[in-house]
């Protein structure tokens, strides 16, 4: 692989599809915009606890150095080549998932234990397995009608595990935008109905008792209900989010200028860094946010409905809806739609784990759409057969007379 293939721009990009093209600038647009408002919000925080106010910046630029490869990865292996990668690396974070239970192994933050810490770096494998679990379960969906009654059932209990081995970390929110990736693309494979639906009641449960068993998880949902009743307590994140969100009015307060992420607003560049765009960038600027959402998410339905092959649609849709689905849960809390969770921001929240797995999806995105619309052989008509030159008879040779001079007489001497 030559060196100019890791540049965004060439005359390479002239041989993709339009939809492929768009979304490879759109990917870079959302990373610029990441990086410039990530630096907003992480400065004073990382002066804060280190002293050094592009602490945070410095390494976020670390991880997307490690994920651009990834991207690249990704966008130029053919998709065949990266499902032989999809088993192995499925299990090995399936594996890491249940390890993080055990004793020595996993890292405990505010009450979740969800990271592997490996040396300063910090692995959440939940992160990591997203592109490895949307490559497996479209190539499981897509090829359900020809796999045996064992096969479905070895497929849907390692996706169970992987749900469940999210959910008891606790990590309810990541479990929630897994499994909802999982039915959207078992419906778009076409799956009878009614064990969809029986289903989709079950993660309900499930959520409803994960709720009930987690007194954090029960504290934040009743917060969310009534945050102002408990403005210092429970509902302090909540409550400053939608401060900083509407202290930003029209046009904002300025790059740079906000206020909540001075020591106010919790987390403000992780969980909650839509709070400062909008308070900087208004109403205005989460408009254009929306927007580019809307384009990309567009664009990726476009691939879906474009490609010809089911094993590629399904790639593209759950690449679609989990960098979409994350990022409007994301908002949604921010906004106080929705309980506070610790879904990241795909592309503008600090965390190398999140960056990797969400640059390795876009690169499956674009590769999708790179081959949702193979070449065509055009062939042309048989020329008519080429006839042989006809070959002219040679003139007869003429004796001449001893003297050399005239034609011979017809006359006997």
């Amino acid at each position: 692989m030559s060196w100019w293939r890791f540049l965004p721009f060439g005359d390479r990009l002239q041989q993709w599809t339009l939809e492929a093209r768009l979304l490879h600038w759109l990917t870079l647009v959302w990373i610029g915009l990441g990086l410039v408002v990530l630096f907003s919000a992480s400065f004073p925080v990382g002066l804060a606890e280190t002293g050094d106010g592009l602490y945070y910046f410095t390494r976020q630029l670390l991880w997307l150095a490690l994920g651009w490869a990834g991207f690249q990865l990704f966008l130029q292996l053919p998709l065949r080549r990266s499902l032989q990668m999809a088993i192995p690396g499925f299990f090995l974070f399936l594996l890491l998932i249940w390890a993080t239970r055990l004793p020595g192994v996993g890292t405990t933050v505010m009450g979740a234990t969800r990271w592997i810490s490996i040396g300063s770096f910090q692995l959440q494998p939940s992160e990591m397995m997203k592109p490895f679990l949307v490559l497996q379960a479209a190539w499981v969906f897509s090829s359900w009608r020809r796999l045996h009654l064992k096969a479905r059932c070895f497929w849907l209990t390692a996706f169970a595990l992987t749900l469940l081995g999210i959910l008891i970390q606790p990590n309810l929110s990541t479990t929630a935008l897994c499994g909802m990736t999982l039915w959207l693309m078992a419906l778009g494979a076409g799956l009878p109905l009614v064990p969809l639906l029986f289903t989709a009641m079950s993660g309900l449960g499930l959520a409803v008792l994960s709720i009930s068993i987690n007194e954090y998880q029960r504290r934040r949902v009743m917060s969310f209900l009534n945050p102002w009743a408990d403005a210092m307590g429970d509902g302090y994140q909540l409550v400053q989010s939608l401060l900083a969100v509407a202290s930003g009015g029209i046009f904002g307060t300025g790059y740079g200028f906000s206020q909540q992420k001075l020591s106010y607003l919790p987390i403000q560049h992780t969980d909650f860094i839509f709070a400062v765009y909008a308070e900087e960038m208004g109403l205005l600027g989460c408009l254009l946010l929306l927007a580019l959402l809307a384009t990309y998410g567009w664009l990726g339905m476009r691939v879906v409905n474009q490609a010809r092959d089911p094993l590629v649609q399904l790639i593209a849709l759950g690449a679609t809806v989990i960098m979409l689905l994350q990022a409007l849960i994301n908002i949604a809390v921010a906004i106080g739609i929705l309980p506070t969770t610790g879904l990241p921001f795909p592309l503008f929240s600090y965390g190398g784990s999140s960056i990797m797995a969400s640059l390795a999806i876009a690169g499956l995105l674009i590769r999708c759409a790179r081959e949702a619309q193979p070449a065509e052989v055009i062939t042309f008509p048989n020329p008519p057969p080429v006839q042989p030159p006809r070959r002219r008879r040679a003139a007869p040779v003429v004796p001449l007379r001893p003297n050399g001079i005239g034609r011979p007489s017809s006359r006997r001497p």
